[in-house]
């Protein structure tokens, strides 16, 4: 017996066990084993030191995508009264963001596993840890291990399965486990350019002949004046931020706008996300720090907005420690330029954060890249991520120094063309008409990029410390920047209107461009159509195209049609709820919302129209004081008299001789009449004749009634009593009571029915109860012995276990006796007696001189009239 518990212990244990590793086997909701690691393609070369220390930023997961997605949809549409209105990094945290729970849940699991928190907030959805690789081994189930990588001469680390945790919950990513894909900077230098394309480096196609910079290069102020070509924007009270992955040395950046005459007037801050080096002075693995694109993108962004409230280079690492960092700083860059260009084991690791952006009302432009065709082995993202901006590049001729733009083509190696991520084409780009085949686009997949500008050789560059250079570098870098300071401007002229910032422009831009399948009379106003050149698969044509996407900014033409200067002033009017239902005799509410705009500025009166007889409206406040926006709660009281039925009201709001309206469908519903119910569980009983049984009387109310509801029961038969417990149900009328059946011994036996009955506030309701009385159950007892056949030799003694069983209610003693003992052999019992069931011990001593044999020995036990008897088979043996 000890055995088998044991064994059932045993495999309790084992179950529990394998149900245990089951709950710990939670994965992530990206990838982060490489396909060359799991394919085989890249030689594992060894573990990598257990001690070496690690820094990983592990993300949290969305509370909520799919509600996130319904209010990125609302905030894009023109329609919707949530039209860009955009919320904060605490408000989006609270509706989207992980709990508090689950954040200290990631930060305690982090902790247990032995790493230190370096950084992170909940605000970012991530926390920052270090640890050594053993630690990461333990925490995320993985081996570490160093590689040969199959594209470059170089090794790599990085995990060898996809990493679990033993959370409640599945993580979203773990940025920093491998170094698969190390990020580069998008420009291009021409000398490379021209050993790439086989050609004299002399005979590169540049049109740098009109820019104001040295050698006619090109200034980001040229830049400013061919797409912008005004003096009022500035991009005052904006904040532009720029994604690095490396820091920089200002003193680049006052060496070049020292060289060319100008002023910088922009506060520039550079902030690290993760404790990396914000400076470019030093040694970096892999050769020397290069701040080539750091200053180039901090040129272009302050050249197109030279009056910026504030610019911020964020620095770091991991992409999703810089990217956070942009998210939640304050103040919130509301534009955002990356030049840069790498290769995530999973292309959705920041999707959360872009659409936290839009969510934001931020924008995030990236380089589509110096290489032409995007394919597997030609780097496009971020720029085909779906909640990006993709920026191509172009070869622009200005009409003179710091002039107008002139004329524009297709910069020949223009990042662009079709995922190769396989990221499904966005909506606003499955437009009609946007892809065609004259672009050859796809028409499942996202195509790249959105919008362009100049990308040529044809710029002035201060770097690294050294000579400044003129007309050496291009590339994508140069045009990513370029937008996000154009669209300071726009943000500027948004918010002088009283409109807040523009948010995600794509399905702006795309809307405003192309309508019913044809290409829009706004668009030949608002861009720059690149028609001529190509890169690669794709050339330029009339419309979007995967070279040049729209193409450049016209102006100040496309500021006005995104953030129009002068408005009319207006304003919205909106019910929630829409439907109101209300029981005549009582009253209802709907908030009534105003939202202005345009400038608008006046109390908006409110009133109703439409309401029946007996139902008034009344707003409190009455008004909407100026500027307008506010809430109103309308309360529609129903007089009993009122006709039941559905109802239109009309709510109008009125200010500066403008009036809005919004309905209500009130629904007015009859008085529902006093009742209650009366049910009884079970409906059924069966009592033995001497005992007791019960049943549950149960009452709910309805229609207001409010009154005690008696009990009483009828129809019980002979020897039958029945008491309610409570003897009613206390008002307004709901509850339960016991009720009690007491059958005499004497009571005949049969099935009757029995009524129970509830009455209180004039109503009587009744329950049946099926009442059964059986007959007395005749008690008994049976008795076995264990075993039931033994032996002992001369001089022992031994004994067997008797066993009393009782049933039917059987409760006097039971004594014991035994007869057929043998000569020279007593027995006893211990106990003599058993009362209920129970056993005792029956010891036989066998004298030295008894003689041997065999015999029948009859266990006998009496007790409540019953005799009962078993027999124990016995032999002496020698």
């Amino acid at each position: 017996m000890v055995r088998r518990l044991g064994q059932l212990m045993f495999s309790t244990v084992a179950i529990l066990s394998v149900a245990t590793m089951n709950s710990q086997a939670q994965t992530m909701l990206t990838r982060h084993t490489r396909e060359a690691t799991r394919t085989g393609q890249a030689k594992a070369i060894g573990r990598m030191p257990e001690s070496q220390t690690m820094q990983l930023d592990v993300v949290l997961p969305l509370r909520d995508p799919a509600g996130l997605k319904a209010f990125l949809s609302d905030i894009n549409d023109r329609t919707s009264f949530s039209y860009r209105r955009f919320v904060t990094p605490a408000e989006f945290t609270e509706r989207f963001g992980p709990t508090q729970a689950d954040y200290d849940a990631v930060v305690n699991y982090l902790k247990s596993n032995g790493f230190e928190i370096v950084g992170g907030s909940r605000d970012g959805m991530e926390v920052q840890v270090k640890g050594s690789v053993l630690t990461v081994e333990k925490a995320f189930r993985v081996n570490m291990f160093t590689y040969q990588h199959p594209t470059e001469n170089r090794t790599f680390y990085g995990p060898d399965r996809e990493p679990t945790t033993s959370l409640p919950f599945a993580l979203w990513h773990v940025s920093g486990l491998d170094n698969f894909s190390n990020p580069h900077p998008m420009y291009v230098k021409k000398s490379d350019y021209a050993k790439a394309h086989g050609i004299d480096v002399e005979k590169v196609v540049k049109h740098a002949t009109t820019g104001s910079g040295p050698s006619a290069s090109f200034l980001g102020s040229d830049m400013r004046a061919a797409y912008y070509g005004g003096t009022a924007l500035t991009g005052a009270g904006q904040n532009l931020g720029l994604f690095e992955f490396l820091g920089t040395d200002l003193a680049d950046l006052n060496t070049y706008f020292a060289n060319v005459g100008q002023t910088n007037n922009v506060p520039v801050t550079l902030l690290s996300t993760d404790g990396t080096s914000t400076s470019c002075l030093d040694t970096r693995a892999g050769g020397d720090c290069d701040d080539t694109e750091q200053t180039l993108d901090m040129t272009q962004a302050i050249g197109m907005a030279p009056g910026l409230s504030s610019l911020v280079v964020y620095i770091g690492s991991t992409d999703t420690a810089i990217i956070s960092a942009m998210t939640t700083h304050s103040p919130l860059p509301t534009t955002i330029g990356c030049s840069w260009g790498w290769t995530p084991a999973d292309p959705s690791t920041l999707d959360p954060f872009f659409e936290k952006m839009a969510a934001q009302g931020q924008n995030f432009f990236a380089a589509s890249g110096d290489s032409s065709t995007w394919s597997a082995s030609n780097e496009a993202w971020p720029a085909d991520d779906a909640n990006v901006i993709s920026v191509g590049g172009t070869d622009l001729v200005t009409a003179s120094a710091a002039g107008p733009w002139k004329s524009e083509t297709a910069w020949a190696d223009s990042g662009g063309g079709i995922s190769p991520d396989k990221i499904a084409i966005p909506s606003w780009q499955a437009a009609a008409g946007v892809i065609n085949s004259s672009n050859k686009g796809s028409t499942t997949l996202r195509n790249g990029p959105d919008v362009s500008a100049n990308a040529n050789f044809t710029f002035y560059t201060c770097a690294n410390q050294t000579a400044c250079m003129a007309n050496e570098f291009g590339g994508t870098s140069f045009a990513a920047p370029m937008w996000a300071g154009y669209i300071a401007l726009a943000n500027q002229q948004a918010v002088a209107a009283g409109d807040p910032t523009l948010g995600f422009i794509n399905p702006a831009i795309y809307a405003e461009n192309e309508s019913g399948g044809a290409l829009t009379s706004a668009y030949a106003a608002d861009f720059h159509d690149i028609t001529s050149g190509t890169s690669g698969s794709f050339s330029a044509t009339t419309g979007y195209d995967l070279v040049t996407g729209w193409g450049s900014p016209n102006g100040a033409a496309l500021i006005n049609a995104l953030a129009p200067a002068t408005q009319t002033p207006a304003f919205t009017l909106a019910a929630s709820p829409t439907s109101v239902s209300v029981v005549v005799g009582n009253s209802g509410s709907s908030t009534i919302t105003t939202a202005v705009s345009g400038g608008f500025n006046s109390a908006i009166a409110l009133s109703a129209s439409g309401q029946p007889a007996g139902v008034t409206v009344t707003f409190s406040p009455s008004s909407i004081a100026a500027p307008g926006s506010g809430t109103s709660t309308a309360t529609l009281a129903v007089a009993s008299t009122t006709t039941p039925g559905t109802y239109t009201i009309t709510v109008s709001g009125t200010g500066d001789s403008i009036t809005h309206t919004a309905t209500i469908s009130l629904t007015v519903t009859s008085a529902p009449v006093p009742a209650f119910t009366l049910a009884a569980s079970p409906t059924s009983v069966s009592v033995a004749q001497g005992k007791t049984g019960t049943s549950t009387v149960t009452t709910t109310v309805s229609g207001g009634f409010n009154s005690a509801v008696a009990l009483s029961a009828s129809g019980l038969p002979s020897g039958v009593t029945a008491a309610f417990s409570p003897a009613s149900i206390a008002a307004p009328g709901s509850g339960t009571s016991t009720l009690t059946f007491t059958v005499a011994a004497t009571a005949a036996t049969g099935t009757s029915t029995v009524t129970i009955t509830g009455t209180g506030g004039g109503i009587t309701h009744t329950a049946t109860v099926s009442l059964t009385v059986t007959a007395a159950a005749q008690g008994t007892f049976t008795i076995s012995v264990s075993p039931t056949a033994g032996s002992l030799d001369r001089g022992q003694s031994g004994y067997a276990v008797v066993t009393l069983s009782v049933s039917g209610g059987f409760a006097s003693p039971v004594a014991l006796s035994a007869t057929g003992i043998p000569t020279d052999v007593t027995g006893s019992f211990s106990p003599a007696s058993i009362t209920g069931s129970g056993t005792s011990h029956f010891t036989l001593t066998v004298a030295r001189n008894a003689p041997t044999g065999t015999h029948a020995i009859t266990i006998t036990g009496t007790g409540g009239g019953i005799t009962k008897s078993t027999t124990l088979t016995f032999t002496v043996d020698r």
